[in-house]
């Protein structure tokens, strides 16, 4: 990108052909102040162009237009978020086990024995849709480079997805390519893909939502922040060579709207090199371990116009950058296109100058390329200079942190009312035991309830040794210590029909089926990271979804005890006009003393009795039933009860650690029959169920009421187990027991798990074919 400086009034006439290749330094600048500029195709609106020049007192040159365009993005400056955002540190609960919280790379929470652990989801969800492999490996890349900047070695990834129509051509084209680009980057990298989801909904047609999160495991002094303290300290970038790919990336693919015809902008999107993350992330651990740096940052989104701002804002004086000196690909970038370039596997270490030698020489060893670019200074500006001009003088905070701030309109839209009251409860139900069957069958056999095993085979679950559990189980799990068996479980949830039907609850939800699905597992919750995917900013009804889904996850938070550690918010994911679901995705990370006691889903032992776990209620708005038999959405989501929540997952925790139950699944998506389905396939037993006095078998078997999980006890276990219940005041009501090949609902009809394995297994494979 050559950035046009306009007129020049010391130029002779006649030569504006050499007045616009003229490097527009900050000396330039001040004399032309009149010069035109693109700030408008480089995201910019008039008022924050305006801010710009009276931020500087002088027209910005090309070099300082091209840094705040993408630090000012939706993306990098959450100018229409943080207003909303704000309430994650003003209701944050109180907890020991939190040591870094929302503004660094990552979160982290202690998990005790000395070790700390960093998590954060974020979203790739335009990059994926125009180049899937790329945007979806590139996504895995950032969100690992974040973890490892934390100090932490990077342990596990996880991959929450969502698609278009299943059987839409666009799906087709899509799906496999961001599939293939997690797998392949987390493959190589040797990380383990221990989690989550993939769902498919016409709302993400065009505009399909790419999550990835990543676990990074590290003693509590080995925690590393993003500053640039210390004048005459070495700022050094290492890692690939920087590029043309990214340009622009995070200002024009991830900060505005689709059109109808879908976007042109290839070259916008990263190009990734696992090989050469894998190398970084050796060296960067090796040069922790040394105490080599004073500061880092990763190089992402933004590049280095974020690297070298944010790491100059969160310190204690200025820094000048010798751009010139940066290791390039391609020698025709100009300077503009350096620093927005976001290529890939990079990063920049503040270094001491007796530190620097040995710095270089462990790069040397790993292969890795390393330059000193520029040094801390003891001035308050971030000056940039290009063959001895100065390009960038700027302070820092202004790029960095202190961009433009909006308070968007929000209202409650029109539609809202006439969606809630077009209840579930006017549909059909079976109206006899065939088409009981039926139903299930073609439930177990839908799209986002089938097997996602053509997707997770692709993935490596258990390389390096540490996984304990994984995909299709309720949560991940990875031992962190073998000596000690001490764990951390991660799980990913977010339902977009929910959210839109009522944000705020939808939003809650979200947080307690991440939260179930961790203490199912046996671990108790600690903490969230959260990724906040919604359509254009500029739609007051999309504003109000967004304000309405922050208010009810930071309430939610609260009331849990879980505080948000950082995370992501994704605007602009609409196609034209039409804005996919609200769809807050939900990270929640707990801690397992030892991973042996751990409670998986598989019903395997026959004989151990069924027990549900909570209150069934006829709440079918939002639900799996209504969407796979009647293609509805209408009504209100599930209530929501968090103080119940918090009572079950202290249940399943209890009853993990004492041996009191052998398997767990939390109910949501598709009810009980779909949980008992999965349980039993898993362990390859069926079970005998009875409807409880006091609901129906359609009820019993579809409703999605929140504050549920089925779990199998040993029979020696019943008595202890259900005066555990009984003194807390969980409702535990005995359903079935563990038994045969078939799911067999007494009185109404059964299914042989080779039936329900067929309709489960084959769904994905034959759409994809």
């Amino acid at each position: 990108m050559t950035l046009d400086t306009g007129k020049d009034t010391g130029t002779a006439p006649g030569d504006d052909a050499a007045a616009a290749k003229r490097l527009d330094t900050v000396e330039y600048a001040e004399r032309t102040p009149d010069a035109g500029q693109p700030w408008k195709e480089l995201g910019l609106k008039e008022d924050e162009y305006a801010r710009i020049r009276e931020i500087l007192g002088r027209r910005p040159t090309g070099a300082e237009l091209a840094m705040y365009s993408v630090m000012w993005s939706e993306h990098c400056s959450y100018k229409s978020s943080k207003v909303h955002l704000k309430q994650f540190g003003e209701k944050a609960p109180r907890t020991d086990a939190l040591l870094v919280g929302i503004g660094e790379n990552a979160g982290v929470v202690d998990v005790g024995q000395g070790y700390a652990v960093t998590f954060k989801i974020e979203s790739h969800n335009h990059p994926s849709y125009i180049e899937p492999y790329q945007g979806a490996a590139t996504g895995v890349g950032g969100i690992v480079r974040d973890i490892l900047a934390m100090g932490a070695r990077p342990v596990a990834v996880m991959d929450p997805l969502r698609f278009g129509a299943a059987d839409h051509p666009d799906t087709r084209r899509v799906l496999p390519g961001i599939v293939a680009g997690v797998g392949g980057y987390g493959n190589c990298l040797g990380l383990p893909n221990i989690g989550g989801e993939v769902v498919f909904d016409p709302c993400y047609q065009g505009n399909p939502l790419v999550n990835a999160l990543c676990v990074g495991v590290m003693k509590h002094e080995d925690i590393h922040l993003a500053q640039a303290s210390g004048p005459g300290n070495k700022v050094i970038l290492y890692g690939a060579r920087t590029g043309g790919d990214g340009i622009g990336g995070v200002s024009v693919l991830a900060s505005e709207t689709f059109d109808s015809t879908g976007p042109s902008r290839r070259p916008a999107v990263q190009v990734g090199d696992p090989f050469q993350e894998k190398l970084l992330i050796e060296c960067t651990l090796e040069i922790f371990r040394e105490q080599l740096v004073a500061g880092i940052q990763d190089l992402g989104g933004a590049g280095l116009s974020c690297a070298t701002s944010e790491l100059a804002s969160a310190g204690s004086g200025g820094m000048r950058v010798e751009l010139d000196t940066v290791p390039l690909r391609d020698a025709t970038l100009s300077p503009e296109e350096i620093l927005m370039s976001e290529s890939q596997e990079r990063m920049c270490a503040i270094v001491e100058p007796g530190k620097v030698d040995r710095f270089m020489e462990i790069c040397e060893k790993w292969d890795v390329i390393a330059t000193v670019i520029g040094e801390v200074t003891d001035g308050s500006q971030l000056e940039i200079f290009w063959h001895g001009e100065r390009i960038v003088d700027v302070p820092p905070r202004s790029v960095a942190h202190d961009g433009p701030t909006y308070h968007r309109p929000y209202a409650r839209p029109e539609w809202q009312d006439a969606l809630q009251a077009d209840s579930a409860d006017k549909l059909a139900r079976p109206a006899n035991a065939d088409e009981l069957r039926a139903q299930v069958l073609q439930l177990v056999g839908s799209p986002n309830q089938a097997s996602k095993a053509w997707v997770t085979d692709q993935y490596d679950r258990f390389v390096q040794g540490n996984t304990v559990l994984a995909q299709p189980e309720d949560s991940g799990m990875i031992r962190i210590d073998e000596d000690t068996n001490l764990g951390v479980a991660v799980a990913t949830d977010g339902n977009g029909r929910f959210t839109k039907l009522d944000p705020y609850t939808g939003a809650q939800l979200a947080l307690a089926e991440a939260y179930r699905n961790v203490a199912a597992s046996g671990a108790k919750p600690l903490a969230i990271s959260d990724c906040l995917n919604f359509g254009s900013p500029e739609d007051p009804a999309v504003m109000w979804q967004f304000a309405e889904a922050t208010r009810g996850l930071a309430d939610g938070c609260l009331q849990l005890g879980t505080p948000v550690t950082g995370g992501n918010v994704s605007l602009y994911n609409q196609t034209g006009d039409v804005a996919i679901h609200p769809t807050p995705v939900v990270a929640v990370l707990g801690v397992i003393d030892d991973v042996d006691r751990r409670t998986p889903m598989a019903f395997k032992d026959e004989g151990h009795l069924l027990y549900l776990l909570g209150d069934t209620r006829a709440e079918f708005g939002g639900s799996a039933w209504s969407q796979v038999v009647h293609d509805h959405l209408g009504g209100l989501p599930p209530a929501v009860d968090l103080d119940r929540e918090r009572l079950l997952g202290e249940i399943l925790i209890s009853a993990s650690r004492d041996g009191m139950i052998d398997a767990a699944h939390d109910l949501s998506d598709g009810g009980l029959v779909q949980a008992v389905t999965e349980s039993c396939l898993r362990g390859g037993h069926g079970a005998r169920l009875v409807v409880p006095d006091g609901l129906d078998a359609f009820t019993f078997l579809f409703s999605e009421s929140a504050g549920r999980a089925v779990v199998a006890v040993p029979r020696s276990e019943e008595l202890r187990f259900t005066d555990m219940c009984g003194a807390r005041g969980l409702p535990a009501a005995r359903i079935g027991v563990v038994d045969g090949e078939t799911v067999e609902v007494q009185g109404e009809f059964g299914i042989p798990l080779s039936e329900l394995r067929a309709a489960y297994d084959g769904t994905i494979p034959a759409l994809l074919a």
